[in-house]
């Protein structure tokens, strides 16, 4: 008897569905791609118990026929690919025939459909037992997984808890209502309703029903294009950021995806404005002819690879730090009582348009103060390309004193300014030393060369990289079994740090497996600035505080210290106005 036998179809749905089915969101994913298909102009989402118990997702798109509908549950049956040629210019989400078999195999099936001529309802229970029987004309699809892997203890056994599992369901459907705007989204679990779009294409309204007021006021428009790609968008404020990676949502052609690499490109850009551990909050949705990217990689097609990557990054790196460097970045320490909080967010879901507000008899400009903080000050503000270090950032600042041997009291006509006097002088001399750091490299010989021992992968890949390494200014040398040895160093690497440097320049390449000449760079002129600045504690003369204060307003970004910390927080006059009094409206 032949060993090798053709698997039993529900066998290989159920071992397919361990790649393109491993949690409730997994499910929700496929339905919804289905759904955005359809041209759906409405989808909603119902779930019991995070989907563990139920997941119904319904739409208003073109529905199937009755045998559409029956076909839908085979393996490898498709809509959206006809021949070989298509699976290089995919338009569809979904398109690889592999989800609903695979969703059917571990679980119980309904499906209500129509194409407005034919009504088909239908039931499946773990991939078998096909019922099929006459409908409602009601035009759309709805699908109700119930009773997920019942039939599969194992895989429900390693389901997360149900907050996990919701949470994970809750930020796909975020992205996708990001993603499509012009969508209605609902998400609603066990009747509390989680996400209520409107679908009338305001991308900006999308953000503020997903992250609220306050992020929202904090968001800046991003607009371009290129040869190959177009982006459009929001960044948030560098004062608005997240603990983790979640918050940057990246699109590409209406479909959500991961690319360590283009997070990478996007968290670089806010070097120096936020801390190293802070993320912040971008929605980027890129358009691309679909024969430059290849998003047949994994079932869940999230990952995706870009033919012209180096385009991308310049595109991206261009309209994100372009927008960065128009921003007046100084925290305004608000004062507001609760009357005037209430008035300010009460009707912010309603904020997005004249007509609206107009409606409700509010002040369309008043909403939308916060929206126009980073125009109004861009009196200060010149772009990348005409930016002069003699015009400064901030107006003229006067110091009035020191509180705690640390922040400078100052003023100006807009209002009382306190600066961190450490952290300013940080970021001045974090700007002079970077600018020297990337001018003509002068060597400077070792006295007494930097002896490092290595392991063999460790020595191996370095060695790679000695060619790279002197056109940076170190000499390496072999000096031994896994042993190298440094004889020069650039000369503006200081004599008293220089073994360290050396040691972390090769630990830098030992853990990329590449010498990353800008990072480095980065990281060193913040070490060398903390270095070199004043700390907090240390006494400075009014001339050194003038001198302080003058030299930060021309500074590139003088809002932030190499660290992302702010170095300057102001109170306007009309803030200390309410405090005291004076003012009363």
């Amino acid at each position: 008897m032949s060993k090798i036998q053709v698997m039993d179809e529900v066998l290989a749905n159920k071992i397919a569905a361990g790649e393109v089915v491993e949690k409730t969101m997994n499910v929700v994913k496929e339905l919804v791609e289905n759904a955005i298909d359809a041209k759906s102009s409405v989808i909603k989402i119902k779930l019991i118990d995070s989907g563990v118990k139920e997941i119904e997702v319904s739409d208003d798109g073109v529905g199937m026929d009755r045998d559409d509908a029956t076909l839908a549950f085979s393996r490898h049956a498709t809509s959206k690919l006809k021949n070989l040629d298509d699976l290089f210019n995919i338009e569809s989400l979904g398109f690889r025939g592999e989800a609903l078999p695979s969703i059917a195999s571990v679980s119980n099936i309904e499906l209500k459909t129509s194409d407005g001529e034919v009504g088909t309802y239908l039931t499946l229970s773990g991939g078998r037992d096909l019922h099929v029987e006459d409908s409602d004309l009601q035009q759309g699809t709805t699908i109700t997984v119930k009773d997920l892997f019942y039939n599969t203890p194992v895989r429900l056994k390693y389901l997360k808890n149900l907050y996990v599992e919701l949470a994970n369901i809750v930020d796909y459907v975020n992205k996708m209502a990001l993603s499509y705007p012009d969508i209605k989204f609902t998400l609603i679990n066990n009747d509390k309703v989680l996400l209520d779009t409107d679908g009338n294409g305001d991308l900006l309204k999308v953000i503020y029903e997903i992250y609220g007021v306050d992020i929202t006021r904090k968001m800046i428009e991003v607009n371009g294009e290129n040869d190959d790609y177009s982006i459009y968008g929001f960044i948030s404020y560098p004062e608005m950021t997240k603990s983790n990676r979640g918050s940057i949502t990246t699109l590409v052609n209406g479909r959500v995806i991961k690319n360590n690499e283009l997070n990478k490109v996007i968290i670089d850009c806010y070097h120096t404005y936020i801390p190293k551990d802070k993320f912040p909050i971008v929605v980027l949705n890129i358009d691309v002819d679909p024969i430059l990217i290849d998003i047949n990689i994994h079932p869940t097609k999230m990952d995706i690879k870009f033919s012209k990557m180096d385009t991308l990054k310049n595109l991206v790196e261009k309209l994100v730090v372009e927008q960065l460097k128009k921003l007046t970045l100084i925290p305004t320490i608000s004062v507001r009582n609760e009357e005037s909080v209430r008035e300010t967010t009460i009707p912010m879901k309603k904020a997005f348009s004249k007509e609206e507000v107009v409606e409700d008899n509010i002040q369309y400009e008043e909403l939308s103060l916060d929206f126009m903080v980073a125009e109004e000050k861009t009196e200060y503000v010149k772009s990348e390309d005409t930016y002069d270090v003699d015009v400064p950032r901030i107006k003229k600042m006067i110091p009035r004193g020191i509180v705690y041997l640390t922040y400078i009291i100052a003023e100006n006509e807009d209002g009382m300014y306190i600066i961190d006097q450490h952290a300013a002088a940080e970021r001045i001399n974090y700007e002079k030393v970077l600018k020297s750091l990337k001018e003509k490299v002068v060597v400077v010989d070792l006295l007494v060369p930097v002896k490092i021992e290595l392991s063999a992968n460790e020595f191996l890949i370095v060695k790679e990289h000695f060619a790279e390494l002197e056109k940076y200014g170190f000499l390496v040398e072999e000096f031994g079994l896994n042993t190298i040895i440094v004889r020069s160093h650039p000369n503006w690497i200081f004599e008293d740090v220089s073994e360290e440097c050396i040691r972390k320049v090769v630990d830098i390449i030992i853990e990329k497996e590449k010498f990353d000449f800008d990072q480095f760079v980065w990281r060193m002129a913040a070490t060398m600035a903390c270095r070199m600045s004043i700390k907090a504690n240390d006494y400075i003369s009014y001339d050194d505080q003038v001198y302080l204060l003058d030299t930060l307003s021309k500074c590139e970004n003088p809002f932030t210290c190499p660290h992302g910390r702010p170095t300057i927080i102001t109170y306007t006059k009309y803030d200390l106005e309410k405090l005291f009094k004076r003012s009363l409206d």
